[in-house]
């Protein structure tokens, strides 16, 4: 090496130390730009995008976990649902795009219900009955509420038919009563989902026909759960005696 080349490493090197940094040469390469997953996501069409991840989604999705995902603004999010919602209906599909509980989700059109329904049962009776129905009615426009008073309601025993509820998750405990200790019940999310209501304030108005709480009289017989075998049937309610 010459005096010149040497003399003017040295100068280089003085120059990075003056500047506090270390020696460039010993400088470890920087990557530049988001790693390669986030950037591939973030270039994606925003559309197909949506709607790839809408037909893998085991429950309603939210606009915040849409835009988190998929990296972009929750308004390009929200604009983008709405649109796609929009072509399906003019399109005339089998399905449709809804908001439903909180978040968006892919469901089949009610004017194919008759077409779905034969595929899903194909001759099974996986239908609610109408016990059930009706139970379910009386939690949702009076929840939370007791087993008793839901009994009390209806005017028979509704202890199989909650039990029934509860295994398919429409219902659940929500606390108990402070007078007397029984369970409460409420409807559930999924209550919501399967409903297609984004909240309880969208039931229709239902709740001037049936009887006042205040008017239900009984004792509550909710101190222990009941573990009877669930036949899914009414028992007429006895008084105590």
């Amino acid at each position: 090496m010459t005096e010149r080349s040497a003399a003017g490493s040295a100068a280089r090197v003085d120059t990075y130390s003056a500047a506090g940094a270390a020696d460039p040469t010993s400088l470890p390469e920087q990557q530049s730009g988001p790693p390669a997953g986030e950037s591939a996501v973030a270039e994606l069409e925003l559309r197909p995008a949506l709607e790839a991840v809408l037909m893998v989604v085991d429950e309603p999705a939210s606009e915040e976990l849409l835009a988190r995902v998929l990296q972009r603004p929750r308004r390009a999010i929200s604009g983008a649902l709405r649109e796609l919602a929009a072509e399906y209906t003019a399109q005339g599909r089998g399905f449709e795009l809804r908001e439903v509980a909180g978040g968006w989700r892919f469901y089949s059109r009610v004017a194919y219900a008759d077409a779905v329904e034969g595929f899903v049962l194909d001759g099974q009776h996986a239908r609610l009955t109408q016990a059930a129905l009706e139970t379910l009615a009386v939690v949702a426009y009076r929840q939370p509420v007791s087993r008793s008073r839901v009994s009390a309601v209806r005017g028979v025993n509704c202890d199989g038919v909650m039990r029934t509820l509860l295994q398919r998750g429409l219902v659940a405990e929500a606390g108990t009563e402070p007078e007397t200790g029984a369970i409460l019940y409420a409807t559930t999310h999924y209550f919501l989902e399967r409903m297609g209501l984004r909240g309880l304030d969208e039931l229709p108005d239902l709740a001037p026909f049936l009887p006042e709480a205040e008017a239900v009289e009984g004792e509550s017989q909710e101190g222990v759960p009941s573990f009877d075998v669930d036949d899914d049937s009414d028992e007429p309610t006895r008084p105590a005696g």
